[in-house]
């Protein structure tokens, strides 16, 4: 905290989750509500946004470890902002489609692909190795902040202006956080040029992390995480929406918990690493978030009429999976991160950014053609039985009980 360039780039942190509350809300309610969108859509439109990962993350490490990564950054954050400038563009000229959507969801994908891989790297310049889990657990904190208000702000913006309004409100955002990133004084050292073909570059980053067995369990466990998660984001707007029939305020309100759950996990994060280890950390997240898949297709359409008990069960489910995921994803981050020297990190990230989230198109897609024909509450109940196995599969099939450091 004493470094000035590191509340810079928190600062920018904080505006990127607050308005990614917005477009996390405001983007598939255009689907749903506006477009009429059907379960294959919704899971066409999040294999979209997955897609870059597969297709771009292994040449953005490439990039990363040829280039200068704040940069990078701010490019992407830039890409992003442009395509979703356009969704209230293409909306106000009437030209606004579920084509245009799965069109602006790639795009921000790719700059996620990019930009993600780069903060990451950028980080670990910052703060160093040994300061990476107490400012990933900083960045959880305010990612906490942001779910425990933001849902809420976007429901009263998406309730109040519509969703292609509100998503300029994130725009807005990115403006402020490209100025701001701006005043950064910290200049990474120019990486050595590389006479390497970038397919060779490539090639050394998938066999650093195949040779690590530690990255390699990490890789297909959280590639599974991201098949199920995937699979859950293609589904849980339309089943807010059109089975519980919740509006996008109360959506809204319900997702602010999920915010406490990110909170609650921001706090035990760094006491839970010391008394299991990081890999026992690891594995309670994984638990955790299996609990919060598992419930959801429980919750019940207003029990006696009473739409107050289904909006409460709906806020204790996304409780449970954001706090799974942020406690699983923190140590998970900082692990990986530890044993990886400087040489290959850049790649390294892109790497495991592209194997984990490779399979998230094709959950997204099976997500959709499940609840496609046989009802979005039944494909949710598959995506719970799959949480389930992937849960008692690590913890009893892997060697995570054991990382300590």
């Amino acid at each position: 905290m004493h470094n000035p360039d590191f509340r810079r780039f928190w600062f920018s942190s904080i505006l990127a989750h607050f308005g990614a509350q917005i477009t996390l809300l405001a983007l598939p309610i255009c689907a749903v509500l506006m477009l009429h969108a059907s379960p294959a859509q919704m899971g066409t439109l999040a294999a979209f946004e997955s897609l870059p990962f597969l297709l771009f993350g292994l040449p953005s490490g490439v990039l990363l470890d040829r280039s200068r990564r704040l940069p990078v950054m701010m490019c992407s954050d830039l890409m992003v902002a442009i395509a979703l400038a356009s969704v209230p563009l293409a909306w106000w000229v009437g030209l606004l489609s579920i084509h245009w959507l799965y069109a602006v969801g790639f795009v921000i994908g790719a700059g996620h692909v990019v930009g993600g891989s780069a903060e990451q790297v950028f980080l670990t310049f910052l703060v160093g190795r040994e300061g990476l889990v107490d400012a990933q657990a900083k960045f959880a904190s305010t990612e906490s902040a942001a779910r425990v208000v933001g849902p809420g702000m976007a429901g009263g913006l998406v309730q109040l202006m519509g969703a292609p309004l509100a998503i300029l409100c994130n725009v807005a955002g990115f403006v402020v956080s490209l100025l701001n990133l701006r005043r950064i004084r910290a200049r990474e050292p120019q990486p050595p040029p590389s006479q390497a073909h970038p397919l060779r570059d490539i090639q050394e980053g998938l066999a650093f992390v195949w040779n690590q067995p530690l990255l390699r369990t990490l890789a297909w466990v959280s590639a599974c995480w991201h098949l199920l998660f995937y699979g859950y984001t293609a589904l849980h707007v339309l089943f807010a929406t059109r089975v519980l029939g919740m509006t996008p305020g109360t959506m809204g309100l319900a997702n602010m918990l999920g915010g406490a759950g990110v909170l609650a996990a921001s706090l035990l994060v760094k006491p839970l690493s010391r008394r299991f280890g990081t890999g026992g950390g690891i594995l309670i997240g994984l638990c955790v978030s299996a609990l919060g898949f598992a419930l959801v297709p429980a919750i019940p359409a207003g029990p006696g009429g009473d739409a107050g008990w289904t909006v409460a069960a709906y806020a204790i489910v996304v409780f449970w999976i954001d706090c799974g995921a942020t406690l699983f994803f923190v140590p998970y981050i900082a692990l990986r991160q530890r044993v990886t020297p400087d040489a290959v990190l850049g790649r390294m990230v892109a790497t495991m950014r592209a194997l984990t989230v490779a399979a998230a198109p094709l959950g997204a897609l099976l997500a959709g053609a499940l609840g496609q024909g046989f009802g979005v509450r039944e494909g949710l109940g598959c995506i719970a039985a799959g949480a389930i196995v992937l849960a008692a599969a690590t913890v009893y099939g892997t060697s995570l009980r054991s990382v300590k450091e």
